[in-house]
């Protein structure tokens, strides 16, 4: 299981990008949800505006598919979740999953949830 690390204070993921820790790829993947309510879908999850979010329009469990047309080393996942905000949307348990298709999908990390910024360390133990 891994461990959430919170974001060291003053240092966001823009500003981790801005210093060349990290890179964000995800403009480099399609993005699917299982479902969503109208105005709610993935320009809103991914525009970088605390404002704004998705929200899933279906039973459980509500999936956040991205996919990669060729073979991608992620090394960490950034997610924001205010649990003030709207506790009935934000996540109680995030689970990452990889493989090379829907099909093949094996679990390699599960985290509890908590307001604000999670980074997950993604690589396989």
């Amino acid at each position: 299981m891994a461990t959430p690390s919170k974001t060291p204070p003053g240092a966001d993921p823009k500003q981790l990008e801005r210093t060349g820790t990290v890179r964000e790829i995800g403009s480099q993947a399609v993005w699917s949800l299982s479902s969503c309510k109208p105005g709610f879908g993935v320009d809103q999850l991914r525009d970088d505006n605390l404002e704004t979010y998705w929200q899933s329009d279906g039973s459980q469990p509500h999936l956040v598919n991205i996919q990669f047309r060729r073979r991608t080393t992620v090394k960490m996942l950034c997610i924001y979740a205010d649990y003030k905000s709207d506790e009935s949307y934000t996540p109680s348990k995030i689970s990452v999953r990889v493989g090379n298709n829907f099909h093949n999908l094996q679990e390699i990390r599960v985290s509890r949830c908590f307001c604000g910024s999670l980074l997950l360390d993604v690589k396989p133990v």
